[in-house]
């Protein structure tokens, strides 16, 4: 008998600390403050579609250079089964808002030469990072 309790009390604390492991790992992942001075948003659209693909466009003011980082952000930007995420991280020169469109440039003409990098995940989820650096 004492050891059919044993067994039991056994199992119960692996499955707590399981449960307290898994709630660990949910609760405390690495948000967007992981980020925090490195950029600045400058402009967002997305479109109004939400039963078809959802497109996502952002602006972002680029104030650290490294392609690394402009990348693993693009990654963690929220991205829809069979939709597109679109970033375009602007050099220091920009400072007002950008207005964001659906048809392509998507952002002014003229802001064109001031694009340091862009991202896309396209619908099925690939992705494409081209840096001006590289």
């Amino acid at each position: 008998m004492k050891s059919t309790k044993f067994i039991y009390y056994t199992i119960a604390v692996i499955v707590a600390v399981l449960v307290i492991m898994i709630a660990k790992e949910s609760f405390f992942q690495p948000g967007m403050e992981r980020f925090s001075g490195k950029y600045r948003e400058l402009g967002t659209y997305r479109n109004e579609n939400n039963t078809g693909p959802v497109i996502r466009i952002y602006a972002v003011k680029a104030l650290d250079p490294d392609s690394a980082w402009m990348e693993e952000y693009g990654n963690s930007l929220p991205h829809t089964k069979y939709g597109r995420t679109m970033v375009f991280f602007f050099g220091d020169e920009i400072d007002e808002d950008i207005s964001l469109s659906l048809k392509e440039p998507h952002f002014a003409e003229g802001l064109k030469s001031h694009v340091i990098a862009s991202y896309e995940k396209t619908p099925m989820g690939e992705v494409r990072f081209k840096s001006e650096n590289e």
